[in-house]
């Protein structure tokens, strides 16, 4: 195993502000409707939850270190070189040189249905454990983002968020964590035990009604976010897609509705949602422009093709009317 790169990797001075623990993967995307086929247009890119937060945040101005596994092979080149080009620091990145990196198979079966298929079991980004967390790194960071991605994919990476948590708490570090329950890596029961125990310690909280049901027995949002409050996390955001979203903080709850805009491709909004939202708390800002942040990045991620391609800069915020989005 060996490091991706020295801390001027990421492309600027200073520790991030940002430190996100998980896995980054390759994707073909099939660009017409249909089965696969040989011959058939494609896309290659590469897709993460905690590397789209990471890559947001950065393009939103603010310094982001993204922490995971690569394999040595033409896929965990195209992830870090990306990654680097986005102004991310992958100091604490390590490439794998026994087993590949992950990739996502995204198949457009009709004109309005995505079937996915993923090869990730006991690979790379899957050997990501303790010996991951640089602990002085986390210490000098803000915000600690992590998904329930992460800790699905391994005993190990299991391992390495319980201690991230542990780290950043023990330094005051802000937590952030997002529910992204995906039932192909694991059961409901399991799910529910593990984030069950990381909620409680996080500063902010993301879910969809959905994965906030694996925690919490309402089954409305606005309760939802209380009852989630109610765990421990200050603050608690419900993704509720095409609906907008709410946040509850400080003993209120604020509603912010999506922005219209006509969807090319929703993969990858709840993470730009997260990303915007994050960006705003390294702003300064409060609940409600945080809220607002958040809901145009995800309106700037499902209008192109891609997980984060879309992804706005700050001068693009203006593109939506909407001017104090922006700082």
């Amino acid at each position: 195993m060996t490091a991706a790169g020295d801390p001027q990797t990421g492309g600027r001075a200073g520790e991030p502000a940002l430190v996100t623990f998980g896995e980054a993967m390759g994707v073909v995307a099939s660009t017409e409707p249909g089965p696969l086929a040989v011959g058939g247009a494609a896309r290659l890119s590469f897709a993460g939850a905690e590397a789209t937060v990471a890559i947001g945040v950065s393009r939103l101005g603010h310094r982001a270190a993204w922490v995971g596994r690569v394999g040595d092979d033409a896929v965990g080149a195209m992830v870090l070189s990306g990654l680097r080009g986005e102004g991310v620091d992958i100091s604490g990145a390590r490439v794998e040189p026994d087993v590949p990196t992950g990739l996502m198979l995204r198949e457009r079966r009709t004109a309005d249905r995505t079937r996915v298929a993923y090869y990730r079991r006991d690979l790379a980004g899957s050997r990501l454990s303790p010996a991951d967390v640089d602990a002085e790194v986390i210490a000098q960071a803000r915000v600690l983002h992590l998904t329930g991605i992460t800790p699905a994919l391994s005993d190990t990476a299991l391992a390495a968020v319980r201690e991230t948590v542990r780290v950043a708490k023990a330094a005051g570090v802000a937590v952030s964590i997002d529910v992204n329950y995906r039932a192909l890596l694991w059961a409901r029961t399991a799910a529910s035990a593990v984030l069950g125990s990381l909620v409680p310690q996080a500063d902010i909280v993301f879910a969809g009604p959905e994965e906030a049901s694996l925690l919490v027995a309402e089954d409305e949002p606005e309760r939802m976010a209380r009852a989630l409050g109610a765990l421990g996390p200050a603050t608690t955001v419900l993704k509720l897609g095409a609906e907008g979203a709410l946040v509850h903080a400080g003993g209120e709850v604020l509603v912010q509705s999506a922005f219209p805009v006509t969807c090319v491709d929703p993969i990858g909004a709840g993470d730009a949602f997260v990303a915007g939202y994050l960006a705003g708390t390294l702003d300064g800002s409060d609940a409600a422009r945080c809220l607002r942040l958040a809901a145009a990045c995800g309106a700037f991620a499902v209008s192109a093709a891609g997980d984060w391609e879309g992804l706005p800069r700050r001068g693009d915020l203006r593109l939506l009317d909407a001017a104090d989005v922006s700082r």
